[in-house]
């Protein structure tokens, strides 16, 4: 099928970036959130990552005011139903991505494709309290989507080869590369990275190292351009131990066992850059470690 239009839910990190993407790429888009704050915030913050690839060249100054016409807002989910695709883009919790499904079902087409940005939760599963398990599928970009390459695409157990070859082409569209993954928790990227991040917070809590050496030992030693726990922070905490914590419910090995510092963080609301303190306290005008 040909998708034009594009409904997204969630104006959060995710949901702004995948909006820059589609709007830039020729789509309609209509961004859903609760809040009208939020929206006028995400609308802003793609205004000023437009303009800075204008500043690089990348964007023409008639792209960027292009991009921008085609992004429009709404606070009612309904309102997403008329949309050819629409990529889900909340918070990490099942039972909130499960209450947005059966929310749409009413409002949208029959030719509708449904699809989540999730990080690690089960397709298969989500796609059950639809009434198209063959027109849903994963959808996941990776952080921060203007930037990032790669979008892993996630088949559920009834997906159909249409929906599945519509979404690869969109993915071509966006100028991205497509990485299919089967549905097993956390997929492909999360399955390797999470664990290893999950590993530096041990690393940490067991006193091997600090904060400052762990990252600097992953940059200059194995020439990471983030250190694990300065990539963490820039993640969110919280969206670490849920995406752990389906690893160890969903595979049952006692490897993926969240670190309890990490759990303590995210207790204590230090989720990292979007709540100004994390592993690193980003109050001031640089960030200095935590611990």
């Amino acid at each position: 099928m040909d998708i034009r239009t594009v409904g997204i839910v969630g104006a959060g990190q995710m949901g702004n970036g995948i909006a820059h993407v589609f709007a830039l790429a020729g789509f309609e888009v209509l961004m859903n959130d609760i809040s009208e704050d939020a929206l006028n915030n995400a609308v802003a913050l793609v205004d000023r990552n437009l303009e800075r690839q204008v500043s690089r060249g990348k964007v023409t100054p008639e792209d960027k005011a292009a991009a921008m016409a085609r992004i429009r807002t709404t606070t009612k989910l309904h309102e997403l139903g008329p949309s050819d695709l629409i990529i889900e883009a909340a918070t990490e919790r099942e039972t909130v991505k499960q209450a947005i499904f059966e929310d749409l079902l009413p409002h949208i087409q029959p030719h509708t494709i449904l699809t989540s940005n999730t990080s690690s939760i089960s397709i298969t599963r989500l796609a059950s309290r639809t009434d198209r398990p063959e027109k849903f599928m994963g959808f996941h970009f990776m952080n921060p989507v203007p930037v990032m390459q790669l979008v892993e695409l996630i088949r559920g157990i009834a997906t159909d080869e249409p929906t599945y070859k519509a979404l690869h082409a969109v993915v071509e569209k966006l100028g991205k590369t497509a990485a299919s993954a089967e549905d097993f928790p956390a997929f492909i990227v999360n399955r390797i990275l999470m664990p290893m991040i999950n590993e530096a917070v041990y690393t940490l809590y067991e006193g091997v190292g600090s904060v400052k050496s762990i990252d600097e030992s992953m940059k200059l030693g194995a020439n990471h351009p983030m250190g694990p726990l300065e990539l963490a922070d820039f993640i969110g905490l919280d969206t670490c131990l849920a995406i752990m914590n389906v690893l160890h419910d969903g595979l049952a090995d006692t490897k993926y066992r969240p670190c309890p510092l990490l759990t303590k963080y995210v207790e204590a609301g230090w989720l990292g850059r979007k709540t100004q303190r994390g592993f690193y306290d980003y109050r001031g005008e640089t960030p200095v470690p935590t611990r």
